[in-house]
């Protein structure tokens, strides 16, 4: 078997622990092929936590880029991407490669530092992708702490949730982009995340891309990992917020800016592209009156 290097993307903005402990999982995977190597591209958006601090002194092979707390993630990720192309990264358990650039990667791993990789979860991705072919991306399914599936491929129009089996891969079309690894073939084909999504979506249309390229794409058996810390803020979901409120969170950056969602909509959706471009936001005007009629 060829070498394995992986270019690992990290993103994160005032989560000093969970980005430590990302990384501890990330330093003690097992089961490997001999000679795998890591390089982990870390941008850090703005933390006033010391995260950047701490992860230099904790693993100083790791790069680290310090960026403005306005880059959203997408762009955040992007900028790690591009990173990775450019050099960077030392030796060490989560430097760059040995004696080379970190250009010469085989592949790319998304890795959110939300995510506890479970010990065995890069060999797994690795052995699905090798088993699935060249050209394969293989996406790990990340779970809670109650057991259940909270982030993995996804299915349809619609995005539907899909299962990791316990012993085979299950075909996908996108994915969430927490755990994601992205063969050379592919990124030399797909590209990065698109920067018109600057928040959300840009993991979504990427996997489409992918597919609509000739790619195909697999949930590894098992969960990569558990996604730890509380739930995100209820955003335009938030009990009691009136109509405009609502629908001003619901177009705002962290949820479904208009511009983006229609070029998402346009590209992927057709002929529905005009009525799934304004059903989210329909049914957060709906949601929010019927909460205040309740209420």
């Amino acid at each position: 078997m060829h070498s394995v290097h992986l270019a690992v993307l990290m993103t994160s903005h005032d989560r000093r622990a969970r980005t430590l402990s990302a990384l501890r999982a990330l330093e003690e995977q097992r089961g490997l092929p001999a000679g795998t190597t890591f390089g982990v591209h870390l941008v850090d958006t703005g933390s006033t936590d010391g995260t950047p601090e701490a992860v230099r002194l904790r693993h100083p092979a790791v790069e680290v880029m310090s960026v403005g707390a306005d880059v959203p993630h997408n762009q955040a990720l992007r900028i790690a991407s591009r990173n990775s192309r450019s050099g960077g990264g030392g030796g060490g358990p989560l430097g760059g490669v040995p004696g080379g650039p970190t250009h010469s990667w085989t592949h790319q791993l998304w890795l959110d530092d939300r995510v506890e990789l479970f010990p065995d979860a890069v060999a797994n991705l690795l052995r699905t992708a090798a088993a699935a072919g060249a050209g394969t991306v293989v996406v790990g399914a990340v779970r809670n702490a109650y057991g259940d599936t909270v982030y993995s491929g996804r299915r349809g129009r619609s995005l539907v949730l899909v299962e990791p089996g316990e012993h085979r891969p299950e075909p996908c079309d996108t994915y969430d982009g927490r755990v994601v690894l992205v063969p050379r073939a592919v990124y030399d084909l797909v590209g990065d995340p698109d920067k018109v999504f600057r928040h959300r979506m840009g993991d979504y249309d990427h996997g489409r891309r992918a597919r609509r390229a000739g790619v195909t794409v697999f949930v590894a058996p098992g969960h990569a990992g558990e996604c730890v810390g509380g739930p995100d803020a209820p955003g335009s979901r938030e009990p009691g917020i009136g109509v405009r409120e609502a629908l001003r969170r619901v177009t705002s950056v962290q949820e479904l800016p208009l511009h983006p969602w229609w070029v998402y909509c346009l590209r992927h959706t057709w002929p529905w592209a005009p009525y799934l471009m304004l059903s989210p936001y329909a049914r957060t005007a709906a949601r929010a009156t019927l909460g205040r009629l309740r209420g």
